[in-house]
């Protein structure tokens, strides 16, 4: 994918670019829909990414080709305003809330190409804003801070694009490490790197649909959450535990209270997870995610029937420890933690019987822990 970008950017340019960076997708092997909840989460930032070719500019301007939409934008950094162009706005809005942040910034122009699903749960959406951040900060002269650049893509995407999501997915493209997972306490942003179990593989199963009325329905499970906690009297559900949960279930309404004990339970198996994974205990991170995905179905309401189908066939398989679903829900990917010895067997079975139950191809990646966001020599 780098000579990709580089091969485009001097088709358009007529030189070589003056730098190349990439930022990752992310899978989630544990803790969903606790991000926004000042909870904790357990990503890993993966092989798929965003990449881009630029060089800089002396006018102020931002000029970018999408090579996977074959769109191009410009803008000016004094005068941002939205684009028809959904990708773009990513762009801009990262721009917006990098100079609401006080930095300073540089223009550049650049192409930029993906390998990341789009829409399919994996965070292309962090990915493009986090490309984006690094590509200012190396033009505009500024210190690399992973933690102030995630909180700074979070404001774009919540405020400039509107979708209220946490801290999650810019937290881990902006600062991954290879082969770990990384927890995040997305109260502190303090980050733990964790290593992945040996002998096992992560393999992200793509149900080749994508996810429908999401934005509606994840801004009302945050309010769903919010509601809950006000109720239990604790700032956030991170503060509650099972135990409060229970102690005050004549005061919840029924669908607070089921959000609520997801949430609670998730915050539980994740930290349960970071302890399985420092002692080298596949079988009991795998078992940690099965119960994940029952609680995001059943208590969360945000799987859908192609992914319970998709997550029921990985579970099936001999060699895989443990399966859910993953992102924000309602289509998208489910994640599989399989011996590295049945990998081959499981993915092959996996696609058989998933199109023969729903109809659809799925796209199958196994995939490897990288680093965050990198300028690449």
């Amino acid at each position: 994918m780098k000579e990709r970008v580089r091969e485009i950017f001097r088709s358009f340019y007529g030189s070589e670019p003056a730098l190349v960076v990439r930022a990752p997708g992310r899978v989630n092997l544990i803790g969903e829909h606790t991000d926004y909840n000042d909870g904790f989460v357990l990503p890993m930032a993966i092989n798929g990414a965003i990449w881009m070719a630029l060089r800089p500019r002396e006018d102020g301007q931002v000029h970018l080709y999408s090579l996977d939409f074959d769109q191009a934008v410009t803008f000016e950094l004094r005068e941002l305003a939205h684009s028809d162009l959904g990708w773009a706005e990513y762009v801009i809005g990262t721009a917006w809330a990098l100079q609401e942040a006080g930095y300073s910034l540089a223009g550049w122009e650049g192409v930029f190409a993906g390998d990341v699903p789009v829409g399919a749960g994996l965070s292309s959406s962090a990915a493009l804003e986090l490309a984006t951040a690094r590509a200012f900060a190396a033009v505009s002269g500024l210190a690399w801070e992973p933690a102030p650049m995630a909180v700074a893509c979070l404001r774009a995407e919540n405020e400039w694009v509107g979708l209220n999501c946490g801290i999650m997915d810019q937290m881990i493209s902006a600062a991954g490490k290879a082969r770990h997972a990384l927890l995040i306490d997305c109260r502190s942003l303090e980050t733990e790197a964790v290593p992945l179990p040996p002998g096992v593989a992560v393999v992200v199963l793509d149900t080749a649909t994508r996810r429908r009325l999401v934005d509606s329905a994840y801004n009302e499970r945050q309010r769903q959450c919010a509601q809950a906690a006000a109720l239990l009297g604790v700032p956030a559900l991170r503060d509650a535990s099972l135990e409060d949960l229970e102690g005050s279930a004549d005061v919840l309404p029924p669908l607070p209270y089921k959000r609520a004990r997801h949430v609670i339970g998730e915050n539980e198996r994740t930290l349960a997870a970071v302890a399985a994974m420092q002692r080298g205990d596949g079988p009991a991170l795998g078992s940690l995610m099965n119960e994940s995905h029952a609680s995001l179905r059943d208590d969360f309401e945000v799987s859908s029937e192609e992914l319970n189908v998709m997550v029921a066939l990985a579970q099936n398989q001999a060699g895989c420890l443990g399966a859910r679903m993953t992102g924000a829900g309602f289509g998208g990917c489910a994640v599989a933690l399989v011996q590295d010895s049945s990998v081959a067997g499981f993915v092959e079975q996996v696609a058989r019987e998933y199109t023969a139950s729903v109809g659809l191809e799925p796209a199958i990646y196994i995939c490897q822990a990288t680093d965050g966001a990198r300028l690449i020599p």
